[in-house]
């Protein structure tokens, strides 16, 4: 059976970005999810110095080899100031200095959101953009805009937005088939 990682791009207990991968994988059919929990990560910040002195974290090496052995991502990443936030940063960055292709070229359907109206979508823009070049083959992308108005009792209830969801999922899963 396939493997895909869930993450939400957020240290939050809370994090609406993390409720919203772990909805999305639960659509995904066939396959073995296993959720990161980025609150569950303690790392020091990433510096050539500690990375020269001390070396890669084994936490790190770890997380690695899960990504490794993936098929796939469900990313839905936080927005602060408009960018990744700074454990998503963090981990990403001392990812990529065990593997430049952090994602692998595997199939990834990358998604925001925010309780605001634009759904985090500036750090989606972001990471559509700079993923690619580490690796990111980036099947699908979704913003859900205003998270606590379509997001109620554990699910999407604005229907427009449940079926675009629902297109992107159907375009990961058909990747995961292959």
């Amino acid at each position: 059976m396939k493997k895909i990682l869930v993450i939400g791009g957020s240290n939050s207990r809370n994090s609406i970005n993390k409720q919203l991968a772990i909805y999305t994988a639960g659509f995904i059919k066939d396959v073995k999810t296993e959720i990161i929990d980025l609150s569950n990560i303690d790392l020091p910040i990433y510096s050539v110095d500690y990375e020269s002195e001390i070396g890669i974290p084994e936490e790190l090496i770890a997380l690695n080899d899960k990504f490794e052995i993936a098929q796939g991502f469900i990313v839905s990443l936080a927005e602060h100031n408009g960018s990744y936030t700074v454990v998503f940063k963090n981990v990403f960055d001392w990812l990529s200095r065990i593997n430049g292709k952090v994602w692998r070229d595997k199939p990834m359907l990358l998604m925001s959101t925010s309780p605001g109206a634009r759904g985090g979508q500036s750090v989606l823009e972001t990471a559509l953009k700079r993923f690619p070049y580490n690796g990111g083959n980036i099947i699908g992308s979704f913003s859900l805009p205003l998270f606590n108005d379509n997001f109620k009792k554990g699910k999407i209830i604005n229907d427009e937005l449940f079926k675009e969801l629902q297109n992107e999922i159907k375009k990961f899963q058909k990747t995961l088939r292959n």
